[in-house]
């Protein structure tokens, strides 16, 4: 069974996440605070992860960096922050859903199958190219340490991030709209906020350009949306 994580302050929210969760054939755990939530996040298996912003012990932004740092599970932050900075910052972290209070539970649950689908599909495709190395100039992507270098010197990467560089790198010099991209990497069509894309350009142009402002590798086909130039 698909087992949910959720870590939430507000029991009435958390009960309520819980409920509908189960009531489509999840199993689903609760963790009030920051600190029990990442103990419960380390030690136990869980399928995904919906978190808080604002939680006793370890706010939620913290709890997310030292999640995606050591697990690659899909994490949905649910929060009452509704300012873009806050979304930004959620999902640079390494978050691949930003949810906003107050919610439709059944949008949640609908968000949260979504990005397990597409996490599943995900990793179905790296065990058939597990031994793929693409090398586009000074960039070298390989798929089976899931690593990047950049003219030989090793980038980190979230596990959103490296997903998105490896498909624009598997389809070079194909112009994608913000679109095709949403729905190819979280697998959702009208869902979710497409700004998502942006962010995730972004950040990484930050890391593989030398100039993110005169990108050289992933460009802005105005009105279009993006290609990775080979």
């Amino acid at each position: 069974m698909t087992k949910i994580l959720i870590i939430e302050d507000e029991v009435t929210i958390a009960e309520v996440e819980k409920d509908y969760f189960e009531l489509h054939g999840f199993s689903a755990d609760i963790c009030l605070t920051g600190t029990d939530g990442l103990r419960a996040a380390m030690g136990g298996h869980y399928d995904l992860i919906v978190l808080d912003l604002q939680l006793p012990g370890m706010d939620g932004y913290e709890l997310c960096r030292q999640i995606r740092a050591e697990k690659e599970v899909p994490i949905l932050i649910v929060s009452a922050k509704k300012e873009e900075i806050d979304k930004i910052r959620g999902l640079s972290l390494g978050a691949d859903d930003y949810i906003t209070k107050p919610f439709s539970p059944s949008e949640l649950v609908a968000r949260a199958k979504a990005h397990l689908q597409r996490y599943q599909r995900l990793i179905g495709k790296r065990e058939t190219k597990a031994s793929e190395k693409i090398r586009i100039r000074g960039l070298q992507i390989d798929a089976s340490s899931r690593r990047v270098y950049v003219n030989d010197q090793e980038v980190q990467f979230t596990t959103k991030e490296f997903d998105l560089l490896s498909f624009l790198a598997l389809n070079p010099n194909h112009v994608f709209s913000k679109q095709e991209l949403f729905e190819q990497l979280w697998g959702m069509d009208s869902l979710g906020e497409i700004a998502t894309v942006t962010v995730h350009i972004r950040r990484l142009r930050e890391k593989i350009e030398a100039d993110p402002s005169n990108p050289q590798y992933i460009e802005t086909i105005w009105g279009a949306g993006y290609r990775l130039t080979v």
